[in-house]
């Protein structure tokens, strides 16, 4: 009996589990660059070249590690289009009996894997993705039965299942959270280290000038590539954020400051969704680190948060909810996204900035994808399909699995409440506190209203006042709501003409 493993592109770890039965003797690995994957939606110029050159790398690892590889790159003339086509190839060929491959990442692709057995009249496993430290099964075992599927609580299971920061049968510290003293704004006089960045190799050049030729439409800047593509580099990254970002990383992870795209964030969701390092890995050296007394317990906790916490119950989450989830609209957002997001003009320096730097580095941290361009999209009442497909083609490390619980449930509210208990809405003073973009914009964000006024300001209360049948009934939203209901008349007409106004101007691609 001959196997063939399918590896994907964002599984480039030697430990996959579909790799862990071969026969290196007889059994062929085969991995692929095809244009169904890469142009599906069309990806960012960097994302794409970042995925390419990792798999090229991964699969000179496999081939060093004594597998028997089947690898096309995109532009071999005998290229099929799609993964299926490549595999149906290469079962003829090589006569296979058995196809393995380790779960996909995306339902899409899941449910399309699921039919190949059928179609290729083999046996098909499809094994656990194990780059993840809860199977499927430890969600939905936790689900079950629960009104409310509260990301804390599942985090609260994952410390207790994995021993991470505890003692005994309490959490290190005696709290599980300390969320509250991560939110500080950045200083002026912060001294914020360099991300660790690495010079193109002969695979990586090979791969930028596939893209620049071939994928020229694309969003997104391709100079200045710098990011790890082998597992080595990787764990370099992760190496210098635990020693240099990691004791600031906590106080500051919610922070923004113009010209300063990485701040003290890790930067290790392009290596972790991609197979380069492991969950396990990163979650140990931050704990490490607080033992040996190199980091704080807030810094440690909220990284480890990202990863056990929220990473692994988004990836539960959408699991548990596909392929319903993806449709659900509960504001009925229908506003078409509006060519700022593409880099168009806008005087707001806030949006300037973060497209800005989304644009050249196919990476914005979380606060500056949901509290700017995320809440201006809630806030708009943009479309969540045209939302949800702008955040997947334009940032290096999203899949569907972690971008769409986090656009459609996180960002734009569209399930009414399943993953977060109310909108993540907010005028222009959070982006005043948590940032410096303000003091370099068209707008005052002190104006409530008028020509001046900050767009954020108006939209938000236009925001509540628009979905006021629906989300006055939320607890969290009733102080709010009677902050509204105490508010003069002539003010809720100024804010309903300022918005309808910029609605127009948004709508007609003027410079809002």
């Amino acid at each position: 009996m001959t196997r063939l493993c399918l590896i994907l592109g964002d599984q480039l770890s030697l430990n996959m589990s579909s790799l862990q039965a071969l026969d290196k003797g007889k059994d062929i690995v085969l991995m692929a660059e095809v244009k169904e994957e890469a142009t599906y939606v069309k990806h960012h110029k960097k994302k794409i070249a970042f995925i390419f050159s990792a798999m090229r790398h991964f699969a000179v690892a496999l081939k060093e590690a004594g597998y028997q590889l089947q690898y096309t790159q995109y532009d071999d003339p005998n290229n099929h289009d799609s993964l299926y086509a490549h595999v149906e190839h290469a079962v003829k060929e090589h006569k296979i009996t058995q196809v393995v491959v380790a779960q996909a990442g995306e339902y899409r692709l899941h449910e399309n894997m699921s039919s190949w057995a059928d179609k290729l009249n083999v046996e098909l496993e499809i094994t656990e993705d194990n780059r993840f430290l809860a199977p499927l099964s430890f969600f939905s075992d936790w689900a079950e039965g629960r009104k409310q599927l509260r990301m804390e609580f599942f985090y609260r299971e994952m410390r207790r299942a994995h021993r991470v920061l505890m003692e005994g049968k309490e959490p290190t510290g005696g709290k599980w959270n300390y969320d509250s003293q991560n939110r500080e704004k950045a200083p002026k006089d912060l001294n914020i280290p360099k991300p660790t960045s690495f010079a193109p190799d002969n695979i990586t050049k090979e791969v930028i000038a596939l893209v620049e030729d071939t994928f020229a439409d694309h969003f997104g800047d391709i100079g200045n590539f710098h990011y790890a593509v082998t597992r080595e580099q990787a764990q370099q990254v992760l190496a210098e954020f635990i020693e240099h970002r990691l004791e600031n990383f906590g106080q500051y992870q919610d922070a923004m400051v113009e010209g300063e795209p990485w701040m003290y964030h890790s930067h290790v969701s392009f290596y972790i969704n991609t197979g380069s390092l492991s969950a396990q890995e990163c979650v140990d050296a931050a704990e490490q680190a607080y033992i040996s007394g190199q980091a704080p317990l807030n810094s440690v906790e909220g990284f480890i948060r990202q990863i056990i916490g929220w990473r692994e119950y988004i990836r539960g989450f959408y699991w548990h909810l596909m392929p319903d989830y993806k449709q659900k609209n509960h504001l009925h957002a229908k506003r078409d996204l509006p060519d700022l997001y593409w880099g168009g003009k806008t005087k707001m320096n806030c949006l300037q900035q973060c497209v800005k730097e989304t644009k050249e580095n196919a990476y914005a941290h979380h606060i500056q994808r949901l509290m700017v361009l995320g809440n201006f999209a809630l806030l708009a009442g943009l479309d969540p399909e045209q939302v949800n497909e702008w955040y997947l083609i334009v940032y290096a490390d999203a899949y569907e699995w972690v971008e769409l619980p986090n656009v459609s449930g996180m960002i734009l509210f569209t399930d009414g409440g399943m993953l977060a208990s109310k909108p993540y809405a907010a005028s222009g003073a959070y982006i005043n506190k948590m940032s410096n973009y303000c003091q370099n914009c068209a707008y005052s964000v002190k104006e409530k209203v008028g020509h001046q006024a900050c767009p954020f300001n108006y939209l938000y209360w236009d925001f509540l006042i628009r979905h006021k049948g629906i989300l006055q009934k939320n607890p969290r939203m009733a102080m709010i709501y009677r902050t509204l209901e105490k508010m003069d008349a002539k003010r809720v007409e100024h804010i309903e003409q300022d918005a309808k106004l910029f609605f127009e101007n948004l709508a007609n691609n003027e410079e809002v």
